[in-house]
C-alpha cells in the first residue's frame, strides 16, 4: 500500500504526465455528459420502455460501445462506432490497394490524407446509420415523440447524430494528441465501464431473489469473470520467443563475439480486430430488419440474438478465420527474415533466406491457432453465460469485444504511465517486470 501511494505521488510530480491525465479526464467528462443529453423532439420521461428494448440482445452490445447513449436516445447515440467502421475500411484499403499503400508510405503527409478521407467516410457512414436510427426511434418509441416537433424530427435528428459522432471523433483525436493513451479506445472503454455498476446491481438483484443459492451463483460468476480477465491478460501479453544468434564481427583488428537474443512473436498479433470484423459482419443482416427485431424471421432473427446457437457457431468460425487473415496482413515473415539477415542474425539450425521465412511462418501459424480459438471462445462467451442464466447486460462483460477492449486499453494506458515513470528514473508499476501492451500502430488501435 505504501509503494502504491508513493507511485501515485511520483505520477503527480511529473508535470507532463499530470497534465495528460487531467486533459484526458476532462474530455471524458464532456463525453459522458453528452451521452445523457436527449435528442430534441423526445420526451425523456417516456424513454423507459425504449431504453429497456435498446439495451437487450444485439442492440445491447451496440449500446455498450456507445456507453448507454444509444438507449438514452442521446445526441451522441451512435457513439464512436461509425468512425471505427470507417477506420477499419480505410485500414483494409491501405493493405489491399497498392495506390493507398503508396500514399500511406509518403510519411506524415500521406497519413494526413488518409485521416482526412477517414473523416469524410465517417460522416457518410454516420448519416446513413442516423437515418436507420431515426426509423428505429419512430417505430419503437412513438409514444415518447413530441407531436408538435415531428415535422422537424427526421432532419434535426440526422444532423445532430452526425454532428455528435464527429464531435466524439474530435474528442478521441484530442485525447490522442493532448491526453494519455489512444483516444478512440479510451472512449469505448469508458463507455463500457460506465455500464458495469448498473449491470452488477441488476445481476445481484436477480440472484438475490433466488435466496442463498443465488448469492453463491453470483460469487461464482464474479470469480469466473476474474479468471477470464486474467486469461485475456495472458493472451494480450503472450509471446513466443525464438532464439537468434548474431555472427561474429571483425572491426579493425578486433573480433566481437556475436550475442544471443530472442525474437518475440505475439500469440495474438491481430489484437481485437478479428472480433470487430466479425461483429461488424454479423450486424449486417439485422440492418434489413432494424425496425422490427421482434417480427424478424430466418437469418435476420438468428443474427439479432447473440445467444442463438447458430449465431455463436458462425461468429466463432469467423473470428478464427479473421484472426489468421489479419495476422497474415500485418505480419510478414519474409520481412523479419530479411531484417535478421541484414543484421547478421540467424536462427540456430535454420538456413538464412527462404528456410528462415518458412520457419517463422510455421511458428506464427502454430501460435496463432490456439490464440484464435481462445479469441473465438471469448467472443461467444456472452451468449453462453446468457443462456446459463446471467442477465443480458452483465453477460456482455464476460467476453466479446467489450472485455477484450477493456483489458487491452488498460494495459496500454498503464504501459504509457510506466514509460513516463521509468524515463524519470522512478520505479515502474510492477516489480515482476514491465507491463506489455499491444503496441500497435494501426489506425484503429483498439
Amino acid at each position: 500500500m505504501k509503494k502504491f501511494i508513493q507511485t501515485l505521488r511520483n505520477i503527480w510530480t511529473i508535470e507532463e504526465l499530470r497534465d495528460k491525465i487531467l486533459v484526458t479526464l476532462l474530455l471524458l467528462l464532456v463525453y459522458r455528459f453528452g451521452t445523457h443529453i436527449v435528442l430534441p423532439g423526445i420526451d425523456p420521461n417516456k424513454l423507459a420502455s425504449f431504453s429497456q428494448k435498446a439495451s437487450q440482445g444485439l442492440l445491447g452490445l451496440f449500446d455498450t460501445f456507445a456507453g448507454g447513449a444509444f438507449s438514452n436516445a442521446s445526441i451522441l447515440g451512435l457513439g464512436i462506432m461509425p468512425y471505427i467502421s470507417a477506420s477499419i475500411f480505410m485500414q483494409l484499403m491501405t493493405i489491399l490497394v497498392p495506390s493507398m499503400q503508396k500514399i500511406q508510405k509518403e510519411g506524415d503527409s500521406g497519413r494526413k490524407k488518409i485521416n482526412q478521407w477517414t473523416r469524410y467516410l465517417t460522416a457518410i457512414v454516420t448519416f446513413l446509420q442516423a437515418g436507420t436510427y431515426v426509423a428505429y426511434l419512430t417505430n419503437q418509441n412513438r409514444e415518447a415523440l413530441i407531436p408538435a416537433y415531428q415535422p422537424y424530427f427526421w432532419i434535426s435528428t440526422v444532423v445532430l447524430l452526425t454532428a455528435g459522432t464527429l464531435f466524439v471523433m474530435w474528442l478521441g483525436e484530442k485525447i490522442q494528441d493532448k491526453g494519455l493513451g489512444n483516444g478512440t479506445s479510451i472512449i469505448i472503454m469508458v463507455g463500457i465501464l460506465a455500464r458495469l455498476p448498473q449491470s452488477l446491481i441488476q445481476e445481484f438483484s436477480a440472484k438475490q431473489v433466488k435466496g442463498g443459492g443465488g448469492l453463491i451463483f453470483f460469487l461464482i460468476e464474479i470469480a469466473l469473470l476474474i479468471a477470464i480477465i486474467l486469461g485475456l491478460i495472458v493472451l494480450v501479453q503472450g509471446v513466443r520467443k525464438i532464439p537468434v544468434n548474431y555472427a561474429k564481427q571483425i572491426v579493425g583488428n578486433r573480433q566481437f563475439t556475436g550475442a544471443r537474443q530472442f525474437l518475440p512473436l505475439k500469440v495474438n498479433a491481430a489484437g481485437v480486430m478479428p472480433i470487430i470484423f466479425a461483429q461488424a459482419i454479423m450486424f449486417l443482416p439485422t440492418l434489413f430488419s432494424f425496425t422490427s427485431f421482434e417480427t424478424g424471421k430466418g437469418i435476420a432473427r438468428i443474427f439479432a440474438d447473440y445467444s442463438n446457437g447458430w449465431y455463436m457457431l458462425i461468429y466463432g468460425v469467423m473470428v478464427i478465420a479473421f484472426t489468421f487473415l489479419y495476422t497474415a496482413l500485418i505480419f510478414n515473415p519474409k520481412q523479419v527474415a530479411d531484417s535478421l539477415k541484414q543484421s547478421n542474425g540467424f536462427i540456430p539450425g535454420v538456413k538464412p533466406g527462404q528456410p528462415t521465412t518458412d520457419y517463422i511462418g510455421q511458428i506464427m501459424d502454430r501460435i496463432t491457432l490456439p490464440g484464435s480459438i481462445f479469441l473465438a471462445i471469448v467472443g461467444i462467451l456472452p451468449g453462453i453465460v446468457h443462456r446459463a442464466g446471467v442477465t443480458p447486460q452483465f453477460a456482455t462483460f464476460f467476453g466479446g469485444t467489450s472485455l477484450l477492449i477493456m483489458v487491452a486499453v488498460i494495459l496500454d494506458t498503464l504501459q504509457q504511465i510506466e514509460t513516463h515513470l521509468l524515463m524519470r528514473q522512478y520505479d515502474g508499476l510492477m516489480k515482476s517486470g514491465r507491463i506489455q501492451g499491444r503496441q500497435t500502430s494501426s489506425p484503429v488501435s483498439i
